[in-house]
Protein backbone atom coordinates (compact mmCIF):
# COMPACT_ATOMS: atom_id res chain seq x y z
CA UNK A 1 0.00 0.00 0.00
CA UNK A 2 1.47 3.58 -1.00
CA UNK A 3 1.73 5.91 1.84
CA UNK A 4 0.55 8.28 -0.75
CA UNK A 5 -2.98 9.26 -1.31
CA UNK A 6 -4.00 9.28 -4.84
CA UNK A 7 -7.39 11.52 -4.76
CA UNK A 8 -9.65 11.70 -7.99
CA UNK A 9 -12.53 13.61 -8.82
CA UNK A 10 -15.80 11.83 -9.21
CA UNK A 11 -18.88 13.17 -11.02
CA UNK A 12 -21.77 10.45 -10.83
CA UNK A 13 -21.10 6.49 -9.35
CA UNK A 14 -20.40 5.07 -12.48
CA UNK A 15 -16.82 7.77 -12.78
CA UNK A 16 -16.55 6.91 -9.22
CA UNK A 17 -16.31 3.21 -9.90
CA UNK A 18 -13.83 3.83 -12.48
CA UNK A 19 -11.39 5.94 -10.64
CA UNK A 20 -10.98 3.20 -8.03
CA UNK A 21 -10.77 0.75 -10.60
CA UNK A 22 -7.82 2.82 -12.06
CA UNK A 23 -5.80 3.42 -9.13
CA UNK A 24 -6.96 5.98 -7.08
CA UNK A 25 -6.64 5.57 -3.16
CA UNK A 26 -9.78 8.31 -2.64
CA UNK A 27 -12.28 10.50 -4.17
CA UNK A 28 -14.11 13.05 -3.63
CA UNK A 29 -17.39 13.87 -4.73
CA UNK A 30 -20.66 16.57 -4.19
CA UNK A 31 -23.45 15.51 -2.49
CA UNK A 32 -26.88 17.86 -3.19
CA UNK A 33 -26.29 20.08 -0.58
CA UNK A 34 -23.55 22.50 -0.26
CA UNK A 35 -21.18 21.92 -3.14
CA UNK A 36 -19.53 24.09 -5.85
CA UNK A 37 -20.40 21.97 -8.38
CA UNK A 38 -23.94 22.36 -9.15
CA UNK A 39 -23.95 21.62 -12.59
CA UNK A 40 -22.31 18.17 -11.86
CA UNK A 41 -24.22 14.89 -11.20
CA UNK A 42 -24.11 15.59 -7.80
CA UNK A 43 -25.07 12.45 -5.34
CA UNK A 44 -27.63 11.87 -2.97
CA UNK A 45 -27.23 10.19 0.20
CA UNK A 46 -28.40 6.99 -1.23
CA UNK A 47 -25.84 7.40 -4.08
CA UNK A 48 -23.06 8.17 -1.16
CA UNK A 49 -23.62 5.52 0.56
CA UNK A 50 -23.24 3.57 -2.93
CA UNK A 51 -19.90 4.81 -3.60
CA UNK A 52 -18.57 4.45 0.14
CA UNK A 53 -19.49 0.53 0.50
CA UNK A 54 -17.60 0.36 -3.02
CA UNK A 55 -14.79 2.29 -1.91
CA UNK A 56 -14.07 0.69 1.07
CA UNK A 57 -14.90 -3.34 -0.52
CA UNK A 58 -11.74 -1.39 -2.38
CA UNK A 59 -9.54 -0.19 -0.12
CA UNK A 60 -9.98 3.60 -1.06
CA UNK A 61 -11.87 5.97 0.66
CA UNK A 62 -14.36 9.13 0.23
CA UNK A 63 -14.39 12.42 0.86
CA UNK A 64 -17.31 14.68 0.19
CA UNK A 65 -17.01 18.44 -1.03
CA UNK A 66 -19.24 20.82 1.55
CA UNK A 67 -17.25 24.01 0.18
CA UNK A 68 -19.37 26.52 -0.54
CA UNK A 69 -19.06 30.07 0.43
CA UNK A 70 -22.23 30.26 3.37
CA UNK A 71 -24.61 32.86 3.42
CA UNK A 72 -27.13 32.74 5.91
CA UNK A 73 -29.72 30.55 4.10
CA UNK A 74 -27.25 28.09 3.62
CA UNK A 75 -26.31 27.10 7.14
CA UNK A 76 -29.84 25.36 8.06
CA UNK A 77 -29.23 21.53 7.61
CA UNK A 78 -25.37 21.17 8.40
CA UNK A 79 -25.41 18.92 11.04
CA UNK A 80 -28.17 16.76 10.02
CA UNK A 81 -26.77 16.39 6.63
CA UNK A 82 -23.16 15.81 8.20
CA UNK A 83 -24.57 12.51 10.50
CA UNK A 84 -26.57 11.78 7.06
CA UNK A 85 -23.10 11.92 5.33
CA UNK A 86 -21.39 9.67 8.24
CA UNK A 87 -24.04 7.05 8.28
CA UNK A 88 -23.50 6.51 5.18
CA UNK A 89 -19.48 5.87 5.41
CA UNK A 90 -18.17 9.05 4.70
CA UNK A 91 -14.68 9.10 5.62
CA UNK A 92 -14.17 12.80 5.19
CA UNK A 93 -15.36 16.02 5.27
CA UNK A 94 -13.64 18.86 2.49
CA UNK A 95 -14.94 22.60 3.70
CA UNK A 96 -14.21 26.27 3.52
CA UNK A 97 -16.38 27.46 5.96
CA UNK A 98 -14.91 27.25 9.62
CA UNK A 99 -18.42 26.70 10.85
CA UNK A 100 -19.07 23.45 8.72
CA UNK A 101 -15.47 21.97 9.91
CA UNK A 102 -16.20 22.86 13.73
CA UNK A 103 -19.88 20.79 13.18
CA UNK A 104 -17.74 17.48 11.32
CA UNK A 105 -15.59 17.41 14.64
CA UNK A 106 -17.55 18.05 17.25
CA UNK A 107 -20.61 16.01 15.89
CA UNK A 108 -19.03 13.22 13.74
CA UNK A 109 -16.21 11.36 13.80
CA UNK A 110 -15.31 11.98 10.41
CA UNK A 111 -12.46 13.88 8.67
CA UNK A 112 -12.24 17.74 8.07
CA UNK A 113 -10.26 18.79 5.84
CA UNK A 114 -9.91 22.33 4.97
CA UNK A 115 -10.41 23.13 1.45
CA UNK A 116 -8.40 25.03 -0.91
CA UNK A 117 -11.24 27.76 -0.99
CA UNK A 118 -9.50 28.62 2.38
CA UNK A 119 -6.69 29.53 0.21
CA UNK A 120 -4.37 28.37 2.93
CA UNK A 121 -0.46 29.27 1.58
CA UNK A 122 1.99 29.16 4.86
CA UNK A 123 2.86 27.46 7.96
CA UNK A 124 1.33 29.59 10.27
CA UNK A 125 -2.57 29.25 8.66
CA UNK A 126 -2.05 25.41 8.81
CA UNK A 127 -0.67 25.89 12.20
CA UNK A 128 -3.90 27.20 13.59
CA UNK A 129 -5.70 24.52 11.49
CA UNK A 130 -4.36 21.75 13.57
CA UNK A 131 -4.77 23.68 16.91
CA UNK A 132 -8.65 24.09 15.84
CA UNK A 133 -9.10 20.38 14.97
CA UNK A 134 -8.48 19.78 11.57
CA UNK A 135 -7.22 16.93 10.08
CA UNK A 136 -5.70 18.43 6.86
CA UNK A 137 -4.99 21.41 4.64
CA UNK A 138 -5.80 21.73 1.00
CA UNK A 139 -3.06 24.45 0.16
CA UNK A 140 -3.40 26.74 -2.82
CA UNK A 141 -2.98 26.43 -5.81
CA UNK A 142 -0.89 29.42 -5.74
CA UNK A 143 2.27 28.07 -3.82
CA UNK A 144 5.31 26.76 -5.94
CA UNK A 145 7.56 24.25 -4.96
CA UNK A 146 9.82 25.69 -2.38
CA UNK A 147 6.64 27.34 -0.74
CA UNK A 148 5.20 23.94 -0.43
CA UNK A 149 8.46 22.31 1.02
CA UNK A 150 8.47 25.17 3.55
CA UNK A 151 4.57 24.12 4.56
CA UNK A 152 5.56 20.84 4.80
CA UNK A 153 8.94 20.94 6.95
CA UNK A 154 7.04 23.84 9.40
CA UNK A 155 3.27 22.02 9.95
CA UNK A 156 2.29 18.55 11.63
CA UNK A 157 -1.37 17.79 9.94
CA UNK A 158 -1.84 15.88 6.22
CA UNK A 159 -1.10 17.89 3.04
CA UNK A 160 -2.81 17.48 0.14
CA UNK A 161 -1.93 19.50 -3.45
CA UNK A 162 -3.73 19.95 -6.77
CA UNK A 163 -1.24 17.86 -9.51
CA UNK A 164 -3.88 17.56 -12.11
CA UNK A 165 -6.46 19.58 -13.54
CA UNK A 166 -8.22 22.82 -14.06
CA UNK A 167 -6.82 25.95 -12.74
CA UNK A 168 -9.11 29.13 -12.08
CA UNK A 169 -8.27 32.42 -13.12
CA UNK A 170 -8.48 33.53 -9.77
CA UNK A 171 -6.95 33.34 -6.32
CA UNK A 172 -7.82 30.21 -5.19
CA UNK A 173 -10.96 29.72 -7.16
CA UNK A 174 -12.99 32.44 -5.62
CA UNK A 175 -13.68 34.30 -8.78
CA UNK A 176 -16.49 36.95 -8.78
CA UNK A 177 -16.70 37.15 -12.59
CA UNK A 178 -19.34 34.36 -13.39
CA UNK A 179 -21.48 36.67 -10.53
CA UNK A 180 -21.40 39.26 -11.76
CA UNK A 181 -21.98 38.85 -15.56
CA UNK A 182 -24.43 36.19 -15.51
CA UNK A 183 -25.73 36.51 -11.43
CA UNK A 184 -24.52 32.53 -11.29
CA UNK A 185 -22.17 32.45 -8.38
CA UNK A 186 -19.08 30.47 -8.40
CA UNK A 187 -18.41 30.52 -4.90
CA UNK A 188 -22.12 29.00 -4.16
CA UNK A 189 -21.51 26.56 -7.14
CA UNK A 190 -23.05 28.65 -9.88
CA UNK A 191 -19.91 28.95 -11.91
CA UNK A 192 -20.57 30.09 -15.57
CA UNK A 193 -17.23 30.11 -16.46
CA UNK A 194 -16.88 33.35 -17.61
CA UNK A 195 -12.69 33.14 -18.16
CA UNK A 196 -13.49 30.42 -20.98
CA UNK A 197 -16.17 32.59 -23.28
CA UNK A 198 -14.86 34.09 -26.25
CA UNK A 199 -13.65 37.29 -26.61
CA UNK A 200 -13.02 40.18 -28.88
CA UNK A 201 -10.38 42.99 -28.38
CA UNK A 202 -11.81 46.12 -28.79
CA UNK A 203 -9.98 49.28 -28.40
CA UNK A 204 -11.34 52.68 -29.24
CA UNK A 205 -14.21 50.77 -30.85
CA UNK A 206 -11.66 48.78 -32.89
CA UNK A 207 -11.89 45.05 -32.98
CA UNK A 208 -8.31 43.69 -33.23
CA UNK A 209 -8.46 39.78 -33.41
CA UNK A 210 -8.94 38.34 -37.08
CA UNK A 211 -12.87 37.60 -37.69
CA UNK A 212 -13.73 33.66 -36.41
CA UNK A 213 -10.34 34.43 -33.54
CA UNK A 214 -11.21 35.24 -30.06
CA UNK A 215 -9.43 34.94 -27.01
CA UNK A 216 -10.52 33.71 -23.34
CA UNK A 217 -9.04 34.46 -19.96
CA UNK A 218 -8.48 31.38 -18.75
CA UNK A 219 -4.98 29.53 -17.65
CA UNK A 220 -4.07 26.22 -19.60
CA UNK A 221 -4.94 23.34 -17.36
CA UNK A 222 -2.30 21.72 -14.39
CA UNK A 223 0.11 18.62 -15.03
CA UNK A 224 2.31 18.16 -12.27
CA UNK A 225 4.03 14.63 -13.57
CA UNK A 226 7.25 16.24 -13.90
CA UNK A 227 6.99 17.95 -10.45
CA UNK A 228 5.43 14.79 -8.94
CA UNK A 229 8.61 13.06 -7.46
CA UNK A 230 10.45 16.46 -5.98
CA UNK A 231 6.54 17.01 -4.32
CA UNK A 232 6.71 13.16 -3.17
CA UNK A 233 10.13 13.27 -2.02
CA UNK A 234 8.81 16.68 0.04
CA UNK A 235 6.31 14.18 1.98
CA UNK A 236 2.91 15.61 0.38
CA UNK A 237 0.17 13.70 2.04
CA UNK A 238 -2.24 13.63 -1.00
CA UNK A 239 -1.99 14.38 -4.82
CA UNK A 240 -5.20 15.91 -6.07
CA UNK A 241 -6.66 15.86 -9.48
CA UNK A 242 -9.50 18.27 -10.27
CA UNK A 243 -12.60 17.14 -12.79
CA UNK A 244 -15.87 16.32 -11.24
CA UNK A 245 -17.15 16.96 -14.44
CA UNK A 246 -14.57 15.35 -16.44
CA UNK A 247 -15.35 12.21 -18.93
CA UNK A 248 -14.67 8.65 -17.82
CA UNK A 249 -12.03 8.98 -19.96
CA UNK A 250 -10.02 11.63 -18.69
CA UNK A 251 -10.66 9.85 -15.43
CA UNK A 252 -9.30 6.97 -16.05
CA UNK A 253 -6.62 8.12 -18.33
CA UNK A 254 -5.33 10.53 -15.86
CA UNK A 255 -5.35 8.38 -12.52
CA UNK A 256 -3.92 5.89 -14.09
CA UNK A 257 -0.89 7.70 -15.09
CA UNK A 258 -0.28 8.92 -11.96
CA UNK A 259 -1.05 5.22 -9.98
CA UNK A 260 1.59 4.07 -12.19
CA UNK A 261 4.33 7.20 -11.72
CA UNK A 262 3.90 7.15 -7.78
CA UNK A 263 4.12 3.11 -7.37
CA UNK A 264 7.51 3.30 -9.96
CA UNK A 265 8.76 5.89 -7.89
CA UNK A 266 8.02 4.34 -4.56
CA UNK A 267 9.56 1.18 -5.80
CA UNK A 268 12.65 2.28 -7.73
CA UNK A 269 13.56 6.02 -6.61
CA UNK A 270 13.21 6.93 -9.52
CA UNK A 271 10.97 7.63 -13.07
CA UNK A 272 12.89 5.91 -16.20
CA UNK A 273 11.19 7.54 -18.97
CA UNK A 274 8.58 10.51 -18.14
CA UNK A 275 7.48 10.87 -21.29
CA UNK A 276 6.00 7.39 -21.13
CA UNK A 277 3.33 9.19 -18.95
CA UNK A 278 3.04 12.52 -20.43
CA UNK A 279 1.97 10.84 -23.81
CA UNK A 280 -0.88 8.30 -21.62
CA UNK A 281 -2.23 11.34 -20.14
CA UNK A 282 -2.65 13.19 -23.71
CA UNK A 283 -5.07 10.71 -24.90
CA UNK A 284 -7.17 11.83 -22.06
CA UNK A 285 -6.92 15.85 -22.51
CA UNK A 286 -8.51 18.14 -24.70
CA UNK A 287 -6.99 21.46 -22.95
CA UNK A 288 -3.49 22.56 -22.94
CA UNK A 289 -1.14 21.94 -19.78
CA UNK A 290 1.44 23.58 -17.68
CA UNK A 291 3.27 24.03 -14.58
CA UNK A 292 0.94 26.32 -12.82
CA UNK A 293 2.89 27.78 -10.36
CA UNK A 294 5.05 24.87 -8.69
CA UNK A 295 8.13 26.18 -10.74
CA UNK A 296 7.44 29.94 -9.97
CA UNK A 297 4.70 32.32 -11.04
CA UNK A 298 3.11 31.95 -14.07
CA UNK A 299 4.31 33.52 -17.40
CA UNK A 300 2.41 34.27 -20.80
CA UNK A 301 3.38 30.15 -21.80
CA UNK A 302 0.94 29.48 -18.93
CA UNK A 303 -1.83 30.98 -20.50
CA UNK A 304 -4.45 29.85 -22.58
CA UNK A 305 -5.85 32.78 -24.49
CA UNK A 306 -6.61 30.92 -28.07
CA UNK A 307 -9.57 28.58 -27.87
CA UNK A 308 -8.47 27.16 -30.97
CA UNK A 309 -5.65 25.13 -29.10
CA UNK A 310 -8.17 23.32 -27.12
CA UNK A 311 -9.64 20.06 -29.16
CA UNK A 312 -11.51 17.30 -27.94
CA UNK A 313 -9.94 14.07 -28.18
CA UNK A 314 -12.23 11.47 -30.40
CA UNK A 315 -10.15 8.19 -29.60
CA UNK A 316 -11.91 6.98 -26.70
CA UNK A 317 -14.91 5.00 -28.66
CA UNK A 318 -16.20 3.08 -25.54
CA UNK A 319 -16.56 0.98 -22.49
CA UNK A 320 -16.75 -2.39 -21.48
CA UNK A 321 -20.15 -3.47 -20.53
CA UNK A 322 -19.73 -7.46 -20.40
CA UNK A 323 -18.31 -10.26 -21.87
CA UNK A 324 -19.94 -13.65 -23.68
CA UNK A 325 -17.32 -16.42 -22.90
CA UNK A 326 -19.75 -19.08 -24.58
CA UNK A 327 -19.40 -16.87 -28.00
CA UNK A 328 -16.40 -14.43 -27.08
CA UNK A 329 -18.38 -11.52 -27.99
CA UNK A 330 -17.64 -8.24 -26.03
CA UNK A 331 -20.69 -5.81 -25.11
CA UNK A 332 -19.79 -2.38 -25.46
CA UNK A 333 -21.50 1.13 -24.51
CA UNK A 334 -20.33 3.43 -27.87
CA UNK A 335 -19.00 6.85 -26.89
CA UNK A 336 -17.36 7.99 -30.22
CA UNK A 337 -17.91 6.73 -33.93
CA UNK A 338 -15.84 3.84 -34.70
CA UNK A 339 -16.20 1.41 -37.53
CA UNK A 340 -15.93 -2.43 -38.18
CA UNK A 341 -12.50 -4.06 -39.21
CA UNK A 342 -11.06 -1.35 -36.89
CA UNK A 343 -7.45 -1.38 -34.76
CA UNK A 344 -9.01 -0.68 -31.02
CA UNK A 345 -6.59 0.09 -28.12
CA UNK A 346 -7.82 -1.64 -25.08
CA UNK A 347 -6.84 0.26 -21.86
CA UNK A 348 -7.22 -1.42 -18.70
CA UNK A 349 -6.47 -0.62 -14.84
CA UNK A 350 -2.70 -3.06 -15.41
CA UNK A 351 -1.70 -2.92 -19.15
CA UNK A 352 -2.89 -1.33 -22.71
CA UNK A 353 -2.86 -3.31 -25.73
CA UNK A 354 -4.30 -3.52 -29.13
CA UNK A 355 -6.94 -5.76 -31.07
CA UNK A 356 -8.23 -6.08 -34.16
CA UNK A 357 -12.14 -6.12 -34.77
CA UNK A 358 -14.42 -7.46 -37.48
CA UNK A 359 -18.10 -7.40 -37.53
CA UNK A 360 -19.91 -4.93 -35.74
CA UNK A 361 -23.42 -5.77 -34.18
CA UNK A 362 -26.22 -4.03 -33.01
CA UNK A 363 -28.21 -5.97 -29.97
CA UNK A 364 -30.80 -7.36 -32.52
CA UNK A 365 -28.25 -8.98 -34.27
CA UNK A 366 -27.74 -6.64 -37.32
CA UNK A 367 -24.12 -5.74 -38.86
CA UNK A 368 -23.63 -2.42 -38.49
CA UNK A 369 -21.71 -0.51 -40.94
CA UNK A 370 -20.35 2.20 -38.30
CA UNK A 371 -21.32 2.46 -34.77
CA UNK A 372 -22.14 6.33 -34.62
CA UNK A 373 -24.52 6.67 -32.15
CA UNK A 374 -23.00 7.40 -28.43
CA UNK A 375 -24.47 5.24 -25.94
CA UNK A 376 -25.71 3.01 -27.81
CA UNK A 377 -24.92 -0.70 -27.29
CA UNK A 378 -23.08 -2.97 -29.78
CA UNK A 379 -21.19 -6.12 -29.70
CA UNK A 380 -18.42 -7.83 -31.60
CA UNK A 381 -15.98 -10.56 -31.20
CA UNK A 382 -13.23 -10.29 -29.00
CA UNK A 383 -10.99 -13.71 -28.47
CA UNK A 384 -9.72 -12.07 -25.10
CA UNK A 385 -12.10 -12.00 -22.30
CA UNK A 386 -12.42 -8.28 -21.62
CA UNK A 387 -13.85 -6.91 -18.01
CA UNK A 388 -16.46 -4.20 -17.17
CA UNK A 389 -14.86 -0.73 -17.27
CA UNK A 390 -12.11 -1.46 -19.15
CA UNK A 391 -11.94 1.39 -22.14
CA UNK A 392 -11.38 1.21 -25.79
CA UNK A 393 -9.82 3.95 -28.10
CA UNK A 394 -9.05 3.96 -31.55
CA UNK A 395 -5.82 2.07 -31.95
CA UNK A 396 -2.91 3.24 -34.14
Amino acid sequence: MSKFELLAPAGDLEKLKVAILYGANAVFIGGQRFSLRSRASNFTVDDIKEACDFAHAHGAKIHVTCNIVMHNLDTDGVIDYLKQLEAAGVDCIIASSLYILKMVKKHTKMEAHVSTQASTANPAAVNLYEELGMDRAVLARELNLKEIRAVKENTNIDIEAFIHGGMCVSYSGRCMLSNNMTNRDANRGGCAHSCRWCYDLVKDGKKYNPDGDYFAMSSKDLCAIKALPEMMDIGVNSFKIEGRMKSINYIATVVNAYRHLIDEYEATGKVEDINIYLNQIRKGENRLTSTGFLYGDPTINEQLYDLNLTVPTKEFIGIVKGYDEENKMLLVEQRNYFEPNSVIEVFTPEKTFNIKIGEVYDMDGNSLDAARHPLQMVKFKCDIPLKPYDLLRLGD
